[in-house]
């Protein structure tokens, strides 16, 4: 229950890379979908508390959130000396796989809530 910040960062995070997907599932992807649209207005902002996150909380669920956060600051990715273009160019990579990863983040998120994967 300690890393439920961690969990739920996953889960908001995987919202917005997922956000393609969500209206897909039934019942609840209309909703999903509407969150997730509200929640991408704030995706630079979530992206780096993801990523600090991952780094205080380091382990499975940390290093998703890490990557989820990564895709979710590209834009400001160049503007990091030095390592900034080159590490812009990885995550265009990694941002192919942006709906994958954002489905990934969130069952993680929602198995480590449930205890069922810490």
């Amino acid at each position: 229950m300690k890393n439920l910040i961690i969990e739920l960062t996953n889960i908001v995070a995987g919202l917005i890379l997922a956000m393609g997907i969500l209206p897909n599932i039934p019942a609840l992807g209309k909703s999903l979908e509407k969150v997730a649209k509200w929640l991408g207005r704030f995706q630079t902002i979530i992206g780096i508390i993801a990523i600090i996150l991952g780094i205080c909380y380091f382990g499975l669920q940390g290093i998703v959130a890490i990557i989820a956060g990564l895709i979710l600051i590209l834009g400001l990715l160049p503007s990091i000396p030095a390592i900034g273009k080159d590490l812009a160019k990885v995550v265009k990579w990694l941002g192919g796989f942006q709906t994958i990863i954002g489905a990934i983040a969130i069952i993680l998120g929602i198995l480590g809530i449930l205890g069922i994967f810490v």
